[in-house]
């Protein structure tokens, strides 16, 4: 396959066995594994982390194994708080107190859309928007989701003008709109959202009173300039009504700890705090896991060096991957964040403008090359043939 891509025929077959000499992807999992390495070491060291060890954890047994308040640990909700403020450079600090926990970004997705909508209610998303968005937030609630259809012509950036035109849609259909959802950093765009867009989503969703729901998950994957920015850093430039302003947060990715199952919400809204903290005990996180992550977290030392460390090694895994391509050709939007790239396959559809086309294309890479990455269509994105690629499921030892 190396071959015939060097002479510059490139066939999907070759171009996705050079995918998997690449990445090590074997699956389309979307996990964070370059760094499991130095969380096994840091156990290794700490075994007074765990209550279950025979030495040493485990007079705290009882009293970690007995009922705990649904608030959650008092030190796990500072240590995390803590944690969010690393994740963002140290330039904003969060409360504990405006902690809510759920089980993984999932639960705490779906918490959210309970507490600020009812059935039929609606929430612009811009495209291309994480697939399970139509699960996590729709299934349970009644919620509708409204994309916002954004384009490749300008990086597909969100800006004002495609969520007020996606606004104004809703309004003409009678469709009640209670808010707008972003990720930031982008899945599966791998971009982060710059100071003035941000800026100008919340003058925005302030002047429709409505509420903005900022997915910041990816926050400590950032690899590469420009920085992220927070929503939690935009509130505090501007005049803004903070009761509309939430973030959802887990320790899936910047962490790599999916398992753990961890979400939070962090709302700056006291009712929304109050009826959050009531839905938790549907999904709380257990006790053990609280207190194995505020052991974990509240040593700085390691924490500083694994963030330090995963952003070298995704920014290697990225730029190994990335130049691969380019080699051969291959284009991927150009990005600065996340476990994964949006890489541009247009030129290998049948029929450029056909999802159809898309499909037959991504059929072939999974049922002939047994690799599996997201076609475009799955994300509702407008053009077909683009694809997300993890390249973070595979650690490096």
């Amino acid at each position: 396959a190396l071959d015939t891509l060097m002479v510059g025929k490139l066939t999907t077959e070759s171009l996705f066995i050079l995918l998997a000499i690449l990445t090590g992807l074997s699956n389309g999992s979307l996990e964070n594994q370059l760094c499991f390495d130095l969380i096994e070491k840091w156990v290794k060291k700490n075994p007074n982390a765990s209550i279950c060890t025979a030495l040493e954890g485990v007079e705290n047994f009882k009293h970690i194994a007995n009922f705990q308040d649904y608030h959650g640990l008092k030190e796990f909700r500072q240590e995390v708080a803590k944690l969010m403020g690393k994740a963002r450079g140290g330039r904003v600090t969060f409360d504990p107190e405006r902690i809510v926990m759920s089980g993984g970004a999932t639960g705490a997705s779906e918490t959210i859309m309970f507490c600020l909508a009812d059935p039929g209610d609606a929430f612009l998303v811009p495209t291309p928007y994480y697939p399970a968005f139509n699960r996590d937030l729709r299934w349970r609630t009644g919620v509708q989701i409204i994309p916002v259809q954004c384009s490749s012509s300008n990086n597909f950036t969100v800006t004002r003008e495609a969520v007020e035109a996606a606004y104004q849609k809703a309004q003409e259909a009678n469709i009640n709109v209670k808010g707008l959802i972003i990720t930031n950093p982008s899945n599966p765009l791998g971009t982060t959202l710059d100071s003035q867009t941000l800026q100008s989503l919340v003058i925005f969703v302030n002047d429709k009173t409505i509420h903005l729901v900022c997915d910041e998950i990816y926050a400590a994957t950032v690899f590469s300039s420009p920085e992220f920015v927070s929503i939690a850093e935009i509130i505090q430039e501007i005049d803004v009504n903070r009761d509309l302003i939430h973030i959802l947060y887990s320790l899936s990715k910047d962490m790599g700890l999916p398992g753990f199952r961890v979400g939070i919400v962090y709302s700056y809204n006291d009712v929304v705090l109050s009826c959050g903290r009531r839905m938790s005990s549907f999904g709380l996180v257990s006790s053990q896991t609280q207190y194995f992550l505020a052991t974990l977290l509240s040593d700085d030392e390691f924490v500083d060096y694994f963030l330090r460390e995963s952003s070298k090694r995704l920014a290697r895994r990225h730029h190994k991957l990335t130049r691969g391509l380019e080699q051969v050709g291959i284009k991927c939007l150009k990005s600065n964040a996340g476990l994964f790239v949006w890489m541009d396959l247009r030129r290998l559809l049948e029929d450029p403008t056909s999802f159809d086309a898309e499909m037959k294309l991504w059929r072939t890479i999974v049922n002939d090359v047994k690799l599996n990455v997201s076609p475009g269509s799955s994300f509702h994105v407008a053009e077909p043939g683009w694809f997300r690629v993890c390249f973070a499921n595979m650690d490096e030892f």
